[in-house]
């Protein structure tokens, strides 16, 4: 296997390696500038303290550890966990298809998992209690992820990857008039939580979230960075993948469950952000190569730092409101991703 993947060898082994701390820095620089930056600005010494301590011993001290370990500190988690999801969610989802344009959002994914956390709050289904919402997120993402590999999947003699995004656009398009249809029927108190759907936002997170998705998202980035290699193999050629041993419908089968997993539980509980799944991991295959040994766990790395770098700004630029996610995400991430397409002209934009 080692043989027929070295064509997908690194192309720059010494910055792929530079790469990992330096964005390991970067996110603690990232996670630094959120816990001291806000509506309440909080001194670098005095968020040391809290998070060394955290129960606050005195009154003086117990603003600082309310805003810290109540609010920011889950909130920058949670930032890191699901924009690792939705960037791993990406490149795997690429590989998958054979795609560098497939993103759990451009293909409608995202929009499936949201569409089945809508359906439950306007129709008021309650079967599972608090879980109700995220399981129903994960159910509808999964169908909507198997839909899209039905519809899209290649044919023996290679197919054509344009009709996965026809068929992506399609997905949107139908569970973006399904979403619209709920809302005309949703009440008015159901708007509000309509609206946290269908723009993301993490001003809910608390710390029961973030030790719900952690286990979640962790397992989830554990398991796809174990398929590297057979995703490597598989964006050789189906055919090839097969001689070199590759169980592929097996492996679609993994992809699709695990994809479906990261994509849903990210959904579950902050919402629809795009681009993370598309930018990130485009970026991460333009500076290391489309090997997925080391994209996988960079793209976590760098979708993580976006996602949080990018809730900052939603509820820094217009305090004390809070500007949805991703309208950030996308803001940023459609010029982006316009800039590397036009700057990477030629058959090996890949």
């Amino acid at each position: 296997m080692t043989d027929l993947t070295s064509g997908l060898a690194l192309r720059r082994p010494a910055l792929t390696q530079r790469l990992y701390p330096g964005l390991a820095l970067a996110a603690l620089a990232g996670l630094g500038i959120s816990l001291t930056t806000g509506v309440i600005s909080l001194p670098l010494n005095e968020v040391l303290s809290a998070l060394t301590a955290p129960w606050a011993d005195d009154a003086n001290h117990a603003l600082a550890h309310a805003v810290l370990w109540e609010l920011r500190l889950p909130r920058a988690l949670m930032a890191l966990l699901i924009g690792a999801a939705l960037a791993v969610a990406g490149a795997a989802m690429q590989g998958l298809f054979g795609n560098p344009l497939a993103d759990p959002g451009i293909v409608g994914v995202s929009s499936g998992a949201s569409l089945g956390a809508v359906m439950i709050i306007v129709l008021r289904i309650d079967t599972l209690g608090a879980w109700t919402l995220p399981v129903g997120a994960f159910c509808s993402g999964f169908v909507t992820t198997w839909l899209i590999y039905l519809l899209a999947r290649p044919a023996s003699n290679g197919g054509d990857n344009s009709r996965l995004l026809l068929i992506g656009i399609a997905i949107n398009a139908v569970a973006g008039a399904l979403t619209g249809y709920l809302t005309y029927l949703a009440s008015v108190e159901q708007l509000e939580s309509l609206m946290f759907w269908s723009m993301g936002s993490l001003a809910r997170v608390s710390w029961l979230p973030v030790m719900t998705i952690a286990p979640l998202t962790l397992l989830g980035l554990l398991l796809l960075r174990r398929q590297a290699v057979p995703l490597d193999l598989l964006a050789l050629g189906e055919r090839q993948a097969r001689h070199a041993g590759v169980d592929v419908k097996r492996l679609r089968l993994k992809l699709i469950t695990l994809t479906a997993l990261l994509t849903a539980a990210a959904v579950a509980f902050a919402g629809t952000i795009g681009f993370i799944g598309l930018v990130v991991p485009h970026l991460m295959r333009t500076l290391i190569g489309p090997g997925h040994r080391h994209l996988l766990p960079l793209s976590a790395l760098g979708g993580g730092i976006l996602l949080m770098l990018a809730d900052l700004g939603a509820r820094s630029l217009d305090p004390p409101n809070e500007i949805p996610i991703g309208i950030l995400t996308a803001t940023l991430g459609g010029p982006f991703f316009l800039w590397l397409v036009a700057r990477r002209r030629g058959p090996e934009a890949n």
